[in-house]
């Protein structure tokens, strides 16, 4: 076990939950980092988004890579989002993980939704899965079911399921968005490996779902999102003739000293 990957399976203690924001540029990771987070995710809308492409859509292949290139400076534990691993050969997906592990990335999350909104069989996933964990042993695979994401029938027997297949094909954490409030607790008990789940504003806070057992938390798309409304409400303000700003708007001077300390091509 390498030193970063120990690193950040460390921070997953269930009961203490990480939290784990998500950025989609360097920029925001690196304000992030700024801000003390010692562990960032990428949001895959985020990226597609920033990128003109659309999400879950396995376009983003690329635009991972160039992105996990530009962060390799900060002083930050990276996990990428890489959706279905962008092809079901399970060692195409691995040699593509590989590229990532390379360019520093000590995790990824790797789904089981599919651009058409079905499932993806479970023993391809797991099959992927094996063939990361083969390839890359020193990296944290977070598994991902979309069970409750895509409504299939019986979303907590799929979960389940796939959680012990996931686990046993070398997943070290299940990812589990939009899963139920009252059925956290009973995933955290049962998966066998760290639970991560989906900020929800509005619902159970960090103390509470740390008590339900939860070792990670996302924010997934949530900080994109918030930014670009932040964005749009400003500009109304200003068309407007209001004075409609946020609260504390980061300087020319911060984004520019951040920029010049993480903004080069680190391939060194």
């Amino acid at each position: 076990m390498n030193d970063r990957y120990a690193a950040f399976h460390a921070l997953h203690r269930p009961g203490r939950p990480l939290l784990l924001p998500n950025a989609w540029d360097a920029a925001s990771a690196a304000a992030l980092a700024a801000r003390g987070h010692s562990a960032i995710g990428t949001t895959s809308l985020g990226v597609a988004a920033a990128g003109g492409k659309p999400d879950a859509a396995a376009a983003t292949r690329d635009e991972n890579l160039d992105l996990a290139r530009r962060l390799r400076g900060l002083p930050v534990l990276l996990t990428v989002d890489v959706e279905g691993g962008f092809s079901d050969d399970p060692a195409a997906v691995a040699g593509y993980v590989a590229e990532l592990a390379a360019l520093g990335v000590v995790g990824v999350n790797l789904e089981d939704g599919r651009p058409d909104g079905t499932l993806a069989p479970p023993e391809l996933v797991a099959a992927k899965l094996a063939a990361v964990r083969a390839a890359v042993p020193g990296l944290f695979l977070n598994a991902r079911t979309d069970a409750w994401w895509l409504g299939v029938p019986e979303p907590l027997e799929q979960a389940l399921h796939r959680a012990r297949a996931y686990r046993d094909a070398g997943a070290d954490g299940l990812f589990v968005p939009g899963a139920p409030d009252d059925t956290v607790g009973l995933l955290a008990a049962e998966v066998g490996v760290p639970l991560n789940v989906l900020h929800r504003p509005g619902g159970p806070g960090l103390a509470e779902l740390g008590r339900l057992g939860v070792a990670r938390v996302s924010t997934g798309s949530l900080l994109f999102r918030a930014a670009l409304g932040a964005a749009l409400d400003l500009a109304d303000a200003v068309r407007a003739g209001r004075d409609g700003g946020p609260r504390a708007v980061p300087s020319y001077g911060w984004v520019q000293e951040l920029s010049g300390r993480f903004g080069a091509d680190h391939t060194g």
